[in-house]
């Protein structure tokens, strides 16, 4: 059970107090504030999995799919709520073009959930070691690009290397930051 505390498999009453009232808390006031903090949250998961694929040896498919699954939670229509609001807050490093291209903005937000969500399986898929069909081989076809990140088809993600994902998903983060955030 997601959210309790368990003691010989039981929920105390604490952690289910905890679980419901997350549930029925209103939404935060600062909108600034929760995306700037899930946008740290993604780039420590990024981190981690860049770290592992840095030192093939540190890999450990549960804080791999961990870390897949923190970005995949905090993107999507998650991130697009994010942005719904608050752009024009001067603590906001949004540039105003969302609003304008809000389609665009979308559908990176949702590309970035899907490369998320194809690492979390990759992840799953590959509990032992870091094998070599997780890593990119020479030679290997890229796709992509700055220009090139969206998801044709998120079925046929699972025959990608997941260091290939990774790369696409933070060409992802790279092209959404390059058209919509302010540089400071």
């Amino acid at each position: 059970m997601r959210g309790f505390s368990m003691i010989s498999g039981v929920p105390t009453i604490f952690g289910a107090v905890l679980a419901v009232s997350a549930l029925v808390a209103p939404a935060s006031a600062d909108i600034i504030s929760d995306r700037q903090a899930d946008m740290k949250a993604m780039a420590a998961a990024a981190k981690t999995m860049a770290e592992m694929f840095r030192n093939p040896d540190t890999y450990s498919s549960m804080p791999f799919a961990a870390a897949a699954g923190a970005i995949a939670e905090r993107s999507g229509e998650v991130l697009a709520g994010h942005f719904a609001d608050g752009i024009e807050d001067a603590r906001s490093e949004a540039k105003p073009d969302i609003a304008r291209e809000r389609d665009r903005f979308d559908r990176l937000a949702e590309d970035l959930r899907t490369y998320a969500r194809a690492l979390d399986a990759a992840a799953k898929a590959n509990p032992g070691a870091m094998t070599e069909r997780m890593r990119m081989q020479p030679g290997e076809p890229m796709g992509g690009g700055p220009l090139g990140t969206h998801v044709a088809k998120a079925s046929s993600l699972s025959s990608l290397p997941a260091e290939h994902l990774f790369h696409l998903m933070l060409q992802t983060c790279t092209t959404c930051h390059a058209r919509f955030r302010m540089e400071r």
